[in-house]
């Protein structure tokens, strides 16, 4: 059982709603895959094995996959999922909660791991440490794990520094954005940590 009602959507978007709004980012000449791109940039070349991690309907495994990478989805909306399959059936799709994942579920080593859209704010409350406690376990040392958010009552970057930290990761930059613009305070950071 998941802590929080898997029948419940922690993202208020419907899977239509989520891809049209992307893809209407997308026509407006908005950059749509900055996550992809520092992921590419970092992680290393082609095929590394990258987690997607609160996957979604898929956008940031399938740009990784189409680029070459190794990709591999988890997730616990059934209907996001359900989504992603149908965009990109090839790839691998793992229904799961992050803060749950028994050991065989979802099995590493990889080389790197992403949470985008704001995943870690939107995992049930108190299960911060443990969604990064699994997430790292399944990330090869040296490796690095991702992860974007909005900085508020919610989780500050403290609280997910400390958390990181209890889960063997250590610092390598914070950004403002996925582009990479320098972090100095704001609302929104995007982590980027090593595993130890």
């Amino acid at each position: 059982m998941h802590r929080d009602d898997p029948g419940i959507r922690r993202v208020p978007l419907t899977p239509d709603g989520y891809d049209r709004r992307w893809e209407e980012l997308a026509a407006s000449g908005a950059e749509v895959h900055g996550e992809a791109d520092l992921v590419a940039a970092l992680v290393g070349p082609p095929p590394a094995r990258v987690l997607d991690a609160g996957c979604g309907t898929g956008r940031v495994s399938i740009e990784l996959a189409r680029r070459g990478f190794d990709t591999v989805g988890v997730d616990v909306d059934p209907a996001l999922l359900d989504r992603a399959r149908a965009k990109a059936p090839v790839l691998e799709w793992h229904h799961g909660d992050l803060a749950e994942l028994r050991a065989e579920q979802v099995p590493g080593p990889f080389a790197g791991a992403v949470l985008a859209g704001n995943v870690m704010i939107f995992v049930a409350r108190g299960t911060e440490g443990e969604v990064l406690a699994n997430v790292a376990a399944r990330v090869a040392p040296g490796g690095l794990v991702f992860a974007g958010f909005q900085l508020n009552r919610r989780l500050s970057l403290a609280e997910y520094d400390d958390a990181a930290a209890a889960a063997g990761l250590v610092p390598v930059e914070r950004f403002a954005t996925w582009e990479r613009a320098p972090f100095s305070g704001g609302d929104y950071v995007v982590a980027v940590d090593s595993k130890r």
